[in-house]
């Protein structure tokens, strides 16, 4: 398929996802993840279906096994995640449309800190078509309000990556999103009940590499604050240009990607060109329907910008345990490390701890930890990166949701972060500052 009429197709699932969500009342239903399932990797079609949905609609478009498994791009979460959104059939396709739109105030303490008021969050549709020999075909599109809060981003100690003007980098605060997050398309192959092959191409897309993307972690999705260990293990969900081919067994599973190394540019609002010249390699497995492991190694040609000649390796590896309470409840949580290293060999790890409990319809309680090694939060001698430090963060957030209609939920919510920094970087910082969100949110699931 060719780039041009990938993002002609896709863009207009996007413009139909908004027609789903004003006429799906007669004809959609909400889709929840089951609790631990013991035909969890097996196919559906020959189970009772859960609700007036074709029995398709309860499986992933790449292989025999629960939708719920699917996260951000290709990657895993546990069978025991949710996988909600508005499913509407139309002729041959099914489509699932979903959306979170967070507006928010930020505030950050100390002299590197700042406030802010912006909107965040994402709007995401698919369109499906099962064939009778086995086969899916699955298009995606993903759009972000990001860039409306300008290319600076937001405020946020401790983040550093991506620039907002081709010049100068972006430090303590963290950078917005494409307009375009997904533009994707996969086929899949039933080769037997357990075994599945697939292709995936994006414009832009997210290649195999790293735990799902952490706005599509369940442990990390109701925070509207990005965790800073971003470019250590999810940096590369959005890349101009990815293919990934995988082969998946009962459940285990193994992909491999060829993608545009250079993260996208500050112009936030088009399509940046593709180029296929990084690669990287993922196995994934799901020992049973609470856990998700994953180990990923990603080789990378210039991801900054601003340092076109420095390219870098990438290691990760995330367990996710997920699992059900009630009838509606769910409790998550992600351990993930990271690490990158550049051309001259330097290393950089991250670590993230992070976990959120949904014990009804009303409340969720989240929480995060993180520790990482960076050279970006104070310049070198010649304007690249400076002297390595070690810091962290926490934080603590609640979000309290009403649902004002049967599928569209408003939610009010706040969080408050504390940050580390070594003796050397207080006089910068003021100390160790801190910092916290007040948010209103709209979901349409």
């Amino acid at each position: 398929m060719a780039p041009h009429t990938l993002v002609g197709a896709l863009a207009g699932v996007s413009l139909l996802a908004l027609a789903q969500v004003a006429t799906a009342q007669d004809h959609s239903h909400h889709s929840a993840a089951p609790a631990a399932d013991p035909h969890a990797g097996h196919d559906m079609a020959d189970m009772p279906a859960a609700s007036h949905a074709p029995a398709h609609a309860m499986t992933s478009p790449y292989g025999p096994w629960p939708m719920s498994r699917d996260a951000s791009g290709t990657s895993w979460q546990p069978d025991s995640g949710e996988h909600a959104g508005i499913h509407t059939v139309r002729g041959d396709w099914t489509v699932m449309t979903h959306a979170l739109l967070n507006l928010t105030y930020d505030t950050q303490s100390g002299p590197r800190g700042g406030d802010k008021t912006f909107v965040s969050g994402m709007l995401m549709s698919t369109a499906r078509r099962d064939f009778d020999d086995g086969s899916t075909l699955n298009l995606r599109a993903m759009l972000s309000p990001d860039p409306l809060m300008g290319k600076s981003g937001y405020p946020l100690l401790l983040a550093a990556g991506e620039t907002a003007n081709g010049v100068d980098p972006l430090v303590d605060r963290q950078h917005p999103h494409d307009f375009f997050m997904e533009l994707s398309a996969s086929y899949s192959k039933r080769l037997s009940d357990k075994d599945s092959l697939y292709g995936y191409i994006g414009l832009p897309g997210e290649p195999a590499f790293g735990p799902p993307a952490f706005m599509h972690r369940m442990s990390a999705m109701d925070s509207p604050e990005a965790p800073i260990t971003h470019h250590w293990l999810d940096s590369t969900h959005i890349v101009f240009g990815v293919t990934t081919l995988g082969w998946a067994h009962d459940r285990f599973k193994i992909e491999t990607s060829a993608f545009k190394g250079r993260e996208p540019d500050e112009e936030r609002w088009g399509i940046d060109k593709p180029k296929l010249d990084s690669w990287s390699v993922r196995g994934s497995w799901n020992p049973t329907a609470d856990w998700s492991f994953q180990a990923s190694y990603a080789d990378v040609s210039a991801p900054e910008q601003l340092e076109p000649d420095e390219d870098e390796t990438k290691w990760s590896a995330s367990a996710i345990h997920t699992r059900r309470l009630g009838e509606t409840g769910w409790w998550s949580s992600t351990l993930a490390w990271g690490r990158k290293t550049n051309s001259h060999d330097e290393s950089k790890d991250g670590w993230l701890l992070e976990s959120a409990v949904h014990p009804n319809d009303r409340w969720t309680v989240f929480a995060r930890a993180e520790r990482i090694e960076t050279d970006e939060l104070v310049p070198g001698d010649h304007g690249g990166h400076g002297p390595l430090y070690t810091v962290g963060k926490a934080s603590l957030g609640a979000v309290r949701d009403w649902r004002i209609a049967p599928r569209v939920r408003l939610g009010l919510g706040a969080l408050y972060a504390v940050n580390r920094v070594p003796d050397a970087l207080e006089p910068i910082y003021g100390g160790d500052p801190d910092g916290g969100m007040i948010f209103m949110r709209l979901k349409i699931d």
